[in-house]
């Protein structure tokens, strides 16, 4: 197996979207482009630890691929976490970051010919991000896409304003934030009783329930992802409609 390539990365922005979640931006060293499809990952090399699996931590790409050298990693502070506290506390613009890639297989299906949940808490919102932005920047035709976002309160609403201006910009694009810890004028709870409600089988005719054809991409933290996982399947959706990526 070959060795794994490192590439040398520049801070060259750093912006506070929340209390404890930044978005870094960053400049790829030695090339004026740097590729990758829109849900992938790269893994940084920091300097927390001696062994690798101690050193490395990886994160997904928040941006869409425009063509630039530069990607955006969006990044919760995590308590007692050794990779998030390095890069808040020891890190700033012009600092670099030893990384590589772009990994990963959690990517846009080829077709979008049918409905695509988004489901996602927290960070886990980052590679949702980079689809839908591609969608809009490739003009994709699709079926309805629907980002059903998770968190405890307003204040950890992420890339809030900005997703409201993309449901007026793509026409089958709804965003549906809902909190768990706090009233407001939109969804509260967590996000099973969501995307149930707009799946629930639809009687035929003939009385029998039908499924709404749909794709399932789950991101966040274990907790989530396998509760939703096992309610989807017991609804009669197979594996292959339900891809996911784990955070924590």
């Amino acid at each position: 197996m070959a060795p794994p390539v490192w590439q040398t990365g520049t801070i060259i922005d750093i912006i506070q979207e929340t209390w404890n979640t930044r978005r870094y931006f960053i400049r790829v060293e030695g090339t004026n482009r740097f590729d990758f499809q829109a849900g992938q990952f790269v893994t940084l090399d920091l300097p927390i630890g001696e062994r690798p699996a101690q050193r490395w931590r990886s994160y997904s790409i928040a941006s869409h691929p425009d063509g630039s050298n530069v990607f955006e990693l969006l990044v919760a502070l995590l308590e007692g976490g050794a990779g998030t506290t390095y890069l808040f506390n020891e890190t700033g613009v012009g600092s670099e970051l030893l990384f590589r890639g772009p990994h990963g297989f959690f990517t846009l299906p080829e077709s979008l010919e049918k409905d695509l949940f988004l489901i996602c808490t927290g960070a886990g919102l980052a590679p949702f991000r980079s689809m839908i932005l591609d969608v809009k920047n490739r003009n994709l035709t699709s079926k309805n896409i629907y980002l059903v976002f998770g968190c405890r309160t307003q204040k950890d609403l992420l890339y809030y304003d900005e997703f409201r201006q993309l449901e007026n910009e793509l026409e089958n694009f709804k965003y549906i934030p809902t909190l768990s810890r706090e009233e407001w004028e939109g969804h509260t709870g967590y996000v099973h009783p969501i995307y149930e409600e707009i799946i629930a089988p639809k009687s035929g005719k003939n009385g029998i329930h039908h499924l709404k054809p749909a794709l399932f991409y789950l991101c966040g933290w274990k907790f989530m992802i396998n509760d939703a996982y096992k309610r989807l399947t017991d609804m009669g959706y197979d594996k292959q409609s339900v891809k996911f990526e784990l955070y924590g």
